[in-house]
This record gives structure tokens, sequence and C-alpha cells, in this order.
């Protein structure tokens, strides 16, 4: 994203201060940035503090300062103003920027956290929450029922244990906690015991291997975690990465992965379920939706990532640039895009996992 940047600070011929921020040396991130920001765990209220000072020197010093401290969005916000900033595009404690939101605006600063509010974020970011509001707009979501123990995976599983079914975390990303059960309903053959700890690419395990690890976890008793038991959708899974402004969506383009190839595109069945999610959810930014198809081939919700997916990189073969779109238009560049404009110059393309290098 900030390589695009640099590109449309290059065609629009526009004087533009690109600055990254993170709490850790992240040279692939700032190769690509004008200014550099190494974000503390906690930041010093002194007025003269190192800006590039590291996060342990600074957390030393809040060890022996802790009155003197400033959450992180503050320190962001301090150094946006001081950079006259005009838009903020957060990662993944935008919750903790949403709530200052106003300090913001007053600053003058376009804030972008995937959504308008903190309930919308908090919403998004718990997977059940999440699918009740889709049920309450009446947008095809997929089913869950939540489980915070073994008494009620037990209950759950005698009720629903007629289909293909799959477990997840009610918040979490990058699949972590994610288990598709053998229930002996599926269409595949039962999971060999050890295939699960063999390839735990594919992401299956023994029903009964799955509630014993779950019963007998002393993660689990030590810090409960809360999980979803949901059907198994067979169909399509498709990630959507989407430009939107309150609720109301600018640009988008849809990926779904073959093998190792995604395939780039603009599939308007998805779009009719993305369109009113984001709609919903009042989303604001540059957000991805995950959606999968079920057995009938309806396109279903999965969940709202409320930034950036981490294969926005792939949609620039499109020959349409999101970040630039968004971008753009948010810094006054460019009129406010229009998705059904932007969706037929869209050019569908395969494309394999891009990587990269960075040399120190």
């Amino acid at each position: 994203m900030l390589e695009s940047l640099q590109a449309l600070k290059t065609q629009s011929n526009t004087p533009l201060n690109i600055i990254a921020s993170h709490r850790h040396e992240r040279p692939e991130i700032f190769e690509f940035a004008d200014t550099v920001y190494y974000e503390p765990s906690v930041a010093r209220l002194d007025a003269d503090a190192d800006d590039n000072e590291d996060s342990a020197s600074i957390d030393n010093h809040a060890q022996s300062h802790v009155k003197n401290v400033l959450p992180r969005w503050q320190f962001v916000l301090k150094q946006a103003q001081k950079d006259n900033v005009k838009v903020l595009l957060t990662g993944r404690n935008g919750i903790d920027y949403e709530a200052h939101r106003d300090l913001f605006t007053a600053a003058g600063i376009r804030l972008l956290t995937g959504a308008t509010s903190v309930s919308a974020l908090e919403m998004i970011e718990d997977k059940f929450a999440f699918m009740q509001h889709c049920h309450a707009h009446d947008i095809p979501v997929a089913e869950a029922w939540r489980f915070d123990n073994i008494d009620e995976l037990r209950t759950l599983l005698a009720e629903h244990d007629h289909q293909p079914l799959c477990v997840k975390p009610v918040t979490g990303i990058f699949a972590q906690g994610f288990w598709r059960l053998d229930t002996g309903k599926d269409t595949d053959e039962r999971y060999d015991s050890f295939e699960h700890l063999y390839f735990t690419e594919d992401k299956k395990i023994n029903t009964e291997q799955f509630i014993t690890a779950y019963e007998r976890s002393q993660m689990i008793k030590e810090q409960p975690i809360p999980m979803l038991l949901m059907p198994y959708l067979a169909g399509q899974e498709y990630s959507i990465d989407v430009v939107c402004e309150h609720g109301e969506v600018l640009a988008a383009i849809t990926r779904h992965k073959t093998g190792k190839i995604q395939h780039i595109g603009y599939d308007k069945s998805v779009m009719d379920v993305v369109i009113p999610l984001i709609k919903a959810f009042d989303c604001d930014g540059i957000v991805s939706v995950q959606t999968k198809a079920d057995d009938t081939g309806q396109h279903r919700a999965l969940e709202i990532n409320s930034r950036p997916s981490g294969g926005i990189g792939y949609t620039t073969h499109s020959g349409f640039d999101l970040t630039q779109v968004g971008f753009g238009y948010w810094l006054s560049f460019t009129d406010k895009p229009e998705l059904e404009t932007v969706a037929a110059q869209i050019i569908p393309c395969q494309v394999r996992s891009i990587m990269m290098s960075i040399k120190l």
C-alpha cells in the first residue's frame, strides 16, 4: 500500500509526505515511507521525547515513570498533528483510535478505522455478534452457535452433528483455532487420528480428539476462550477488498483461490452480499470481507476485517489500485469513486503468490 502511495505521489505530481509507524523494526514497511516513527508500547508525555526511541528503552523509562505515559493512539495523534497529517489509516488497534475520533476530527485528520463507531468495530471483532447483526439485517451469513465450556459443546454437538461442522474462536485472525470436525456426515472419509498432526494446513481433526483436547486443556481452564460451532460450508471462499465511506462501497475487487492461484476480478453475486454488509456495519476506510458459498451456491458472509487484507497487493494486477482509489479521494486528488465505474474497469486476472525481499 505504501508503494502504491509513492506511485500516487508521482502520478499526481503533488507534494505528499507518506508516513509509516510501527512498534517493531519493519524494513519492508519503512522502505516505502518518507517519514518513519517507532510506536512505543507506552509513549512518554515528555514533549522532548525522541520520536525514534525504541520500544524497549521507552518501556524501561515507563517502569520508573508510570504516571508520565501516553496511550499509543495519543502518541500517534501527537505526531500526526506535528506533521499536519490529513488522512490516517489505523491498523489492528482501530478501536482505541475510534474511541477518540472527535479529537482526530478536530485536528483536521480523516480517521480511517474500518467503521465509524466503537460499537460497530466491536461487533465486527466478535464473530457471534457479527452474525447476529447480519441476521437482523437479512444478510446471508454463516450460522453459528457459541459455547464457553465442554458441557455446552457436547450439547451443541448432540443437536447439530447430523451435518459437517467446524469450530473457531469468537475472536481471532489468520484462521487461528479453526478446525473442521469429523462428524461422520462429511463426504470425506473419516479423519485419520494422526492426519491432523501431519497435514496441519488441512485444518481437519477427529471430533472426539478435539473434545478430549478441549476438555483437558490447561490453557482453556486458565483463560477460557469463547468458541463457535458452525456448519462447514463446502463452497468457494472469497476475499473482497473494499474501499468504503460511511457504509457505502466506493470500489471493490473480489478474489478467490484455487490451489496456489489467486483469481482477481469482480463477482457480482459475491458483491450482492458485500454491499448490504458494508452498509449494515457502516464500514469506513479500506476493509476486507470473507464470504463462502453453501451447498446451494448462496454466498454467505463469514466476517469483516476492519483493516486492509494482507492480499490487497494482488488486486493491483487487475489494472485498478484500490489504495490509490481510496487515498486519492480522501486527499482530494480525485473525485469520489463510483462502484459501477470501477467495476467496469477491472481486468480479471490470475496471480501466483507474490514474494518480496528487502536488503538490510
